[in-house]
């Protein structure tokens, strides 16, 4: 029975949302999960027959399956989403989604390098190699930019202008930035491409790929990620580090230094700033002296 339904939401969401199939993909995947709930329960309802008991029962049967919060949260929003589908088409004429609420969702934030630690890493660098010298001007400009790895692999050489302090960056959804590039990240760079760059035999097509492995292709994202991980085994840092743990300390130290959140956001390439404050968990002493500092209530000899 609920076939008929799904045929026309994978239409609808292909031809009125327009989105990709994984997409669709996914979120009939999510639908299935529910039809399968009242195939369990032996419940023959059509759209128009559910409820929001029945639905707050099927979030509680996959709860007890062992489904995380955030699977169970992504499943709501795909039956929030069929609702809508449901409605538009006249399936249904209540929307039993409205007030069935999502799972409080715990914001994980990764572990944060000091820049002390920071420069140790950098440090660790065996600067007498070809590698060497690229891999130093790779993680100067990941940790001067804050970029995502993926926009550090795919930097290209048309898109530097050092000349004046920036980089062009592409990032989530091809949406261009310019970022400021600091002047260590411009040094190395330079080198790189001065004494290193310009030896390695390049591939046909990747020539404009800043940053090459020594065949002249562009590197792969996993190698980057092995990179760091040998870095920071060498410094002898025991903290859990990633590529994305420079992008994190690159934002940490801005808001700590006193940098604007709105700031922050643009340089991160964050489309919401809801999404910039994960990386602003400032830590009780600097909380503080900020208040300290700046808050009338915390100063002393007010005129008391």
């Amino acid at each position: 029975m609920w076939e008929a339904y799904k045929k026309g939401y994978k239409a609808w969401l292909q031809l009125e949302k327009s989105l990709a199939d994984n997409s669709v993909d996914a979120y009939l995947h999510d639908l299935d999960k529910f039809t399968e709930y009242l195939l369990y329960k032996k419940e023959g309802k059509t759209p128009a027959d559910i409820d929001l008991k029945e639905l707050e029962h099927f979030i509680k049967w996959i709860h007890e399956l062992g489904m995380t919060a955030t699977s169970q949260a992504r499943i709501i929003s795909g039956l929030r989403s069929f609702y809508k589908y449901c409605m538009l088409e006249q399936l249904t004429d209540k929307d039993p989604t409205f007030l069935l609420e999502a799972p409080k969702l715990k914001r994980l934030l990764p572990d944060t390098l000091a820049f002390s630690e920071i420069e140790q890493i950098i440090g660790a660098i065996d600067l007498s190699t070809p590698e060497g010298t690229r891999n130093k001007a790779i993680f100067e400009t990941m940790y001067s930019c804050g970029l995502r790895v993926s926009e550090l692999v795919n930097l290209k050489i048309s898109s530097l202008y050092l000349d004046v302090g920036f980089i062009k960056v592409i990032g989530k959804g091809d949406k261009q930035r310019l970022v400021p590039i600091g002047s260590d990240a411009i040094k190395y760079i330079n080198i790189y491409k001065n004494t290193v760059r310009n030896q390695i035999k390049i591939v046909l097509g990747q020539e404009d790929f800043l940053f090459l492995n020594r065949r002249g292709k562009a590197l792969s994202r996993v190698m980057i990620f092995l990179m760091l991980k040998e870095l920071v085994k060498k410094a002898g840092i025991e903290k859990n580090v990633s590529p994305h743990t420079f992008r994190h300390s690159f934002a940490t130290h801005l808001v700590e230094g006193g940098a604007d959140l709105r700031a922050v956001q643009e340089m991160l390439g964050h489309e919401s700033i809801t999404t910039t404050e994960i990386y602003t968990h400032l830590d009780r002493d600097y909380l503080r002296s900020t208040l300290q500092q700046y808050h009338p209530g915390f100063q002393s000899n007010r005129g008391v």
